[in-house]
């Protein structure tokens, strides 16, 4: 093979690799875009009650949001799942009326609030307060 034609297929190669750390990239930069709020990690038990059904299973909420939580489980609701989620930390208490988001079997679920009450919304505010201070304090 003479130089130029090899010279053209280590071009080519090394675009390719380029192109596809590219969309990598960029598919992880829109993955974190879809987030609305950022999450915490957040360590408090919670029930996730299915209300058809009344099957209520419990759980422990590994991470917080303003729009949703990840709830640690080994035998989720499917996704689309409409549940009320509740959740209790310290004194304070939090309800809401929630969608299961995605379902990762034994691990647990993301599930996304679509109803909040006023009481449980201050409580969900002072929750991810402390969680924003905790995480300022351990990075720096």
């Amino acid at each position: 093979m003479d130089n130029s034609v090899w010279e053209l297929s280590r071009l080519a190669r090394v675009s390719v690799v380029s192109y596809l750390h590219d969309l990598h990239s960029e598919a992880a930069i829109a993955y974190q875009e879809k987030r609305r709020s950022p999450r915490y990690s957040f360590i408090a038990s919670a029930e996730l009650i299915e209300q058809k059904a009344d099957v209520r299973i419990a759980s422990r909420v590994s991470e917080l949001s303003l729009h949703g939580c990840y709830l640690d489980m080994m035998n989720p609701f499917p996704k689309g799942t409409l549940v009320l989620v509740k959740i209790a930390a310290g004194d304070a208490f939090f309800e809401a009326k929630a969608k299961v988001i995605y379902e990762q079997p034994n691990m647990g679920a993301g599930v996304g609030f679509l109803e909040v009450g006023p009481e449980s919304q201050a409580a969900l505010e002072r929750w991810l307060d402390e969680a924003e201070k905790e995480k300022q304090k351990q990075s720096g």
